[in-house]
């Protein structure tokens, strides 16, 4: 058997506009219905329908039912893992205006990749707890002994994230910054640990992350991470 890869059908499924649009309103993890990812596209609904069904077909989303609505979500964190890393490869979308601008500023600041801190506040935890000896290797990001006893105290559920069906932790190239935030089952404990803590919160206009005073705070006590404000 062939150990060869068809990206075709994943390359087809992408090559369109609206489909780009929907996915990267999904790449933070959240539900949406049809009719939002139709208005955010600027297209009809029979028409993002159609684009739907596409992704559906290509396995890269997947619709769940919730009583008469209908949310649309990516298949899993590994296509999270997969379009963060393509988006390292893409051209970045045009950005006109002071509105989009400043959203794409946000994004690049704080954001989720599906489950996990990204941007420069994904790279700077990442730097800080390897730099602390928390993780082991720039690439890898290994958890360690100590790691796993510094991030228990900081309230992160550690022993569930070992315990994950998923591998513990990953290194996720960050398409915005061109470097490696921490993923894995880890890398979602710690998200949830920086929203339930009321740490960061999710910004009204999108994907982007807002990151609240007691956040900001805490990442300077905690361990030295100060980040700019958006222009």
């Amino acid at each position: 058997m062939s150990r060869d890869r068809d990206f075709t059908a994943v390359g087809r499924a992408l090559a369109a506009p609206a489909r780009s649009v929907f996915l990267n309103l999904l790449l933070d993890g959240t539900r949406r219905p049809a009719g939002e990812l139709a208005r955010a596209a600027g297209v009809h609904a029979s028409t993002a329908s159609d684009h739907l069904a596409v992704l559906l077909g290509a396995g890269l989303v997947r619709c769940e039912a919730h009583g008469r609505y209908r949310y649309y979500v990516l298949a899993g964190p590994h296509v999270g893992a997969a379009l963060e890393a393509l988006g390292a490869l893409a051209a970045p979308a045009p950005v006109v205006g002071y509105r989009p601008t400043r959203h794409a500023h946000y994004l690049a600041r704080a954001r989720f990749c599906y489950d996990h801190l990204a941007g420069r506040l994904g790279i700077a935890l990442a730097d800080a707890w390897t730099g602390r000896g928390w993780l082991a290797g720039r690439d890898e990001l290994t958890l360690t002994d100590a790691g796993a006893d510094g991030l228990q105290a900081t309230g992160v559920d550690v022993d569930g994230a070992i315990r994950a069906r998923r591998p513990t932790t990953r290194a996720c190239l960050d398409w915005t910054e061109r470097r490696p935030h921490l993923a894995g089952a880890l890398g979602a404990a710690v998200g949830r640990r920086f929203l339930e803590a009321g740490w960061v919160a999710r910004h009204r206009s999108g994907r982007g992350l807002d990151l609240t005073e007691s956040g900001t705070a805490m990442l300077q006590e905690a361990w030295g991470v100060r980040l700019a404000e958006p222009a």
